[in-house]
Formats: structure tokens, sequence, C-alpha cells
């Protein structure tokens, strides 16, 4: 894979964040129901015993840069939550100093809808935190919530409250998996997909357009056929550092999860919450990305990464519970489930 990796921790060049002036970010979610389904027999990942709810999208360079705008009015950079790479071409965010205090974080223009990337896990931690406390402009809202931080790359706990729809938090490896590949319509049976798109059929690499069940990812088949030649955006297997090669969130409209999520497979890897290994300093990454093979869009395979580590396909989609009958969660807007055809 043809990657810029960035260590958070140690980066000099990193701007920062900024805010109070921002909108809000809303979210559209989608429900991911079938409590209690069981795990996929092959992998042993997707058992989840309660509803939830999980980003319809993939969070955007202009939702990222409301949150910067928010937390870190001055743009100190202080936490880390902006790498300068992010103003190049592997991002779509950047600093603009002579802006009033709130409005420097700005997404460059057409990429606002692009997945925001070159983000650590402890970026997405807090924004968590930030969305989970009603979104304080001025700074502050990071450090506590559902992840409490000790420390710039360290947290003492996390605490999830289920019965609190206005927590915001990043799905465990669990959620995040039986978003994308379980059978919606198998009940709580442990029917899975091996793609993200409701498929064992591999996805096309190609330009949105038609949406033959395509993904933004490298597969060259050798063959001039119109698709899979190369990388998605340029359509070709050669790597142009020119080249946007991210696609807007949902811009594949025919390749929704069978819960209904977008880009599951494809623009990004994606961060999950828990902790693995025994040093509890890495996290699995889902979902293949831009630059990676058809192997990591398949529901068996995986990244685990350091999770201060930086990546130009590193991106995330947050996730949140269930809001209580007769009560509206805040900054949120429900999508369709839509169900797919279920695996042969």
């Amino acid at each position: 894979m043809n990657k810029l990796h960035i260590f958070a921790a140690f980066a000099s060049s990193f701007v920062v964040a900024s805010a109070a002036t921002a909108s809000p970010v809303t979210m559209d979610w989608v429900t991911v129901g079938n409590a209690g389904n069981a795990a996929d027999p092959t992998t042993g990942f997707g058992a989840v015993d309660y509803e939830y709810r999980i980003g319809t999208y993939e969070v955007t360079n202009a939702q990222y840069a409301a949150f910067l705008n928010a937390v870190d009015p001055m743009a100190s950079n202080s936490l880390f939550l902006y790498s300068g790479a992010m103003a190049g071409n592997f991002g779509g965010i950047e600093v603009q100093a002579g802006n009033a205090a709130g409005s420097r974080f700005v997404a460059q223009a057409g990429r606002e809808n692009n997945p925001v990337s070159l983000v650590s896990w402890f970026s997405v931690a807090r924004m968590a935190n930030w969305m989970t406390n009603g979104q304080p402009s001025g700074g502050g809202g990071t450090e506590s919530g559902v992840y409490t931080f000790d420390g710039l790359n360290s947290i003492s706990g996390i605490t999830r409250d289920l019965n609190n729809p206005n927590q915001v938090f990043i799905p465990t490896e669990d959620e995040w998996y039986k978003a994308a590949y379980h059978d919606a319509s198998a009940g709580t049976a442990g029917d899975y997909f091996l793609y993200a798109n409701g498929s064992d059929s591999v996805p096309i690499s190609d330009q949105p357009g038609d949406n033959r069940a395509g993904a933004n990812y490298f597969n060259d088949d050798g063959i001039a056929n119109g698709f899979n030649d190369g990388f998605a955006v340029s359509g070709s297997p050669s790597f142009s550092s020119s080249t946007n090669p991210f696609t807007d969130v949902g811009a594949y409209s025919d390749a929704a999860s069978p819960y209904g999520a977008f880009d599951m497979n494809g623009n990004m890897f994606e961060w999950t919450e828990a902790p693995i290994g025994p040093t509890g300093l890495f996290r699995a990454l889902r979902g293949g990305s831009w630059d990676s093979t058809e192997f990591f869009l398949q529901s068996s395979n995986r990244l685990i990464f350091e999770e201060f580590f930086l990546s130009n396909d590193f991106g995330f989609r947050l996730a949140s519970p269930i809001p209580a009958p007769g009560s509206v969660a805040l900054l949120v807007a429900s999508a369709p489930l839509l169900a797919r055809r279920r695996r042969p």
C-alpha cells in the first residue's frame, strides 16, 4: 500500500484545531438490529447482544474541521488533533491563520464530503467525547465522556452507557463487523457476507457511477474491461501523488452494507474501539481503503496498528446507543434500514 505514515506523538509539524463559531456537527445513523445475533462462525466476530446505531457514512473533512474549530479556536494544536499533512493531497483540511478564532480550520473546496484522513485513534476518541458532551465550543469537552484521558496519548477507562442516546463512541470491532457483514434479513442467525455490500462477490474497483457494487480500492485484473484497472479513482495501476484518491462518502450508492451503511469497504480503513494485545497499545482497523487490495475488504481480514499512528488511508465512523421510544437524541438524523440479499 502507498501510504504516508506519521507518528502523531512525535511530529512537530502539526497545526491545530480551532472552534466556537462552527456549525454543529450532524450525523446520519443507521440502526443495527437483530440483538443477540450469533458470531460469524468463520471468524468469531460480529455477535452483539443489543441494538445500536452506527454512522451511515465515514466522518468527513467538513465534520472534522467543525470539530477542530470548536475545540481549538486559536489553532494551537496542543492535543495534536491536526496534522499538517492534512493540507496536502492526502488530506482535505487546511489552516487559514488569518481567519477569526474558531474558523481557522477549513475543509478544502471540493473535498468537504471526502472522508477525513490522518487521524489517530486518540483524535477519534476525543471527537467522540466532544459529541457526547454536546459539542461545546471555545475548547473543552474532549478529555472525558466515554473515554477518560489521563495524558496526551493515554486513557484510564472507557465508560459506555447504552441507555444514554447522547453518548457517541468508536464502534467495537464486533459492532463494526456486524454492521458491515451480518445478513440483516437473517435475524439472529450467524449468516454473514464476505464483503460489506451484502454480497460474496468481489466488488469492482471503479469510479462511482453505475455503482455495480463498487468500492474505492485497488484492483488491477489486467483486462481492458473498463473497471478493475488499478486505483478506482484514477483508473490506472500507477500511483499518482497529484490525484485525489478519495471519493465522497456514500458515492457508491448501490453498495450499502446489509444495514444501510456506506463505504464499509474501501475509501478508508476505519478505527475500532478495543485495545489489542498484552500492552493494549494497538487497535484494529477494518474495511480496506483506496490503496488496499481486495484482501482487506474481506470480513476475514483486518489491520492492527498502534493507536497514535496516522496514515493517509486511516479514517473512522462513530456509533451511538438507540434512543428510547419518544426521545430525541442530540443532533441526530436517522436513515432508512436497507435490506440486502441473503448470503447463499
